[in-house]
């Protein structure tokens, strides 16, 4: 959609909040992209955690509480991104919702409070066991926020901007798996370390993937992968990070008894986007760069999916 299109529209809408927020959630947080991966994330998570724990599937009331949470979790995500980039925002990226006046800060932050309380009165409603994990994942969340304290630090040290952000990924699943078993009052079960590794390793090929470019697409201000290493070569460390994580994800799935059809689904896929990687190494299509982002989100999709369905399909194969 064109700019001018978009800046017609949120003007004949700026008096209704609520279609402006609709309007918002297309833009910069799609229901229709990003539900299908958080079901399939916050499934997987839970149902590894019964996997592991009882050899059994999880109830749906666990899953519903974990896919909220999880759902929630991640619109903060974006909605403390839009504080935390709003200045550069405003000078790079005008058209961005915040910047150009479709919705406000101010706004967004009730919305996130709200996000909040619902978090909180599903805590109360499910499990009390939750709520130490909960508010640790909103500390954590807000300390990404602020960049740590260290926010001129951080930018000139891309690599460990990456892995403090992406921390926030194993953090939301362990949330996730908690759902599961805190609701026995136990600890957490043996053999999750694996799961909240590939979640970790997972997040990496996500943002690697969402960050490449070609030369001539690169913006001002704005800070890719492709940009600082290179698209040859951001392409190959996003392949490099599927590989890992595939690695890891097999250590998790060795421990639910479905190491070999979960290898299979992940080294088909692995193969599938090497393929793609050498093409664009070759020839730095930038036809190709789309395909980068939407082969992360289906590796995402399958991995998870994978994980939570296969273990409970092939038992101790």
């Amino acid at each position: 959609m064109k700019k001018t299109t978009l800046e017609d529209q949120d003007k004949q809408l700026h008096y209704n909040l609520g279609h402006r927020l609709w309007i918002y959630q297309k833009e910069r947080f799609p229901l229709i992209a990003h539900g299908p991966l958080v079901l399939v994330f916050s499934f997987c998570a839970v149902a590894f955690s019964a996997r592991l724990r009882i050899d059994d599937w999880p109830t749906w009331q666990s899953m519903s509480v974990a896919f909220i949470s999880s759902l929630i979790f991640f619109l903060q995500l974006r909605i403390a991104d839009e504080f935390k980039d709003a200045d550069e925002d405003l000078r790079w990226r005008p058209y961005r919702a915040v910047p150009r006046g479709l919705v406000k800060l101010k706004e967004l932050a009730v919305v996130f409070v709200v996000g909040a309380i619902i978090q909180l009165g599903l805590v109360l409603l499910w499990n009390m066991y939750l709520l130490p994990i909960l508010i640790f994942a909103w500390l954590y969340l807000a300390a990404m926020s602020f960049e740590f304290g260290a926010r001129d630090w951080l930018k000139t040290r891309p690599i460990t901007y990456l892995w403090t952000h992406m921390l926030i990924m194993p953090i939301i699943d362990f949330y996730a798996t908690a759902s599961d078993w805190a609701t026995s009052g136990a600890l957490p079960p043996a053999g999750l370390l694996f799961f909240l590794i590939t979640s970790f390793c997972n997040g990496i090929v996500i943002e690697i993937g969402r960050k490449i470019r070609t030369v001539d697409q690169e913006e001002d201000g704005v800070e890719t992968y492709s940009k600082l290493w290179g698209p040859g070569r951001a392409s190959a460390i996003w392949w490099c990070f599927i590989a890992v994580t595939a690695f890891f994800a097999g250590c998790a799935a060795y421990e639910v008894g479905a190491l070999i059809p979960v290898v299979f689904v992940l080294c088909t896929l692995m193969l599938a986007f090497g393929i793609l990687t050498i093409s664009f190494c070759r020839n730095l299509n930038h036809k190709l760069v789309t395909m980068f982002e939407l082969s992360s989100a289906l590796w995402t999709f399958f991995l998870y999916l994978s994980l939570g369905v296969l273990p409970g399909v092939f038992i101790h194969v």
